[in-house]
């Protein structure tokens, strides 16, 4: 399955974004782990943040000025806030930038890490580190859809429910675009799903 993911990967082109405007950016990383059931790593960020309090999330953030690229800043944000040292992360590639509600650039990177990571949550930014298998969002257990306008055209946005946790926004079109690019899982964001009803 990680090899699959990797060779697809190194192989895919990001769509671009298609706006003149510019975003201030930002980067976050998709760790996932190296082993026989690969694990997607996420964070619950914590609810005092002044953005995304309470909310799943992959670790990342603004790339500061000093910021040689935003790979750079994808790895730096994650061992701040969930304390993964760069050296462990086995880089896949990007995949496309999305801007976020609150106008930021976000470039997702996909990293593959070891399975016996001990996480260290930034306490002041992170409520907690958790886990959830790739094989479960391949079958597209989606708990309801999100229809939103994003660059002129309708989105339908997965939100997932796993053990408690609410995985939905940015971080569900992030994975949704790595089940399609590494897996062909065909889920569509702009068509909506069967049985769809708006909420």
């Amino acid at each position: 399955m990680l090899d699959e993911l990797l060779t697809r990967l190194s192989g895919h082109t990001p769509r671009p974004l298609r706006t003149d405007a510019r975003y201030p950016e930002a980067a976050v990383l998709m760790p996932i782990t190296r082993c026989a059931e690969p694990e997607l790593v996420l964070t619950l960020r914590a609810t005092g943040l002044s953005t995304h309090g309470g909310e799943v999330a992959f670790p990342g953030g603004r790339r500061d000025p000093e910021d040689p690229d935003l790979l750079f800043t994808a790895l730096r944000e994650a061992e701040e806030e969930i304390g993964l040292p760069p050296g462990m992360v086995e880089v896949a590639g990007p995949l496309s930038p999305l801007v976020s509600k609150h106008g930021l650039k976000v470039t997702p990177w996909v990293g593959v890490i070891p399975d016996y990571v001990e996480y260290r949550p930034n306490d002041a930014e992170i409520a907690a580190v958790f886990s959830v298998p790739l094989a479960f969002f391949l079958d597209d257990p989606r708990e309801h859809t999100h229809r939103i306008d994003y660059q002129g055209r309708n989105w339908y946005v997965p939100s997932y429910r796993y053990e408690g946790y609410r995985i939905w926004g940015l971080s569900a079109i992030m994975i949704v675009e790595l089940m399609n690019v590494a897996f062909d899982a065909g889920i569509s964001m702009h068509e909506p799903p069967a049985g769809y009803a708006a909420v």
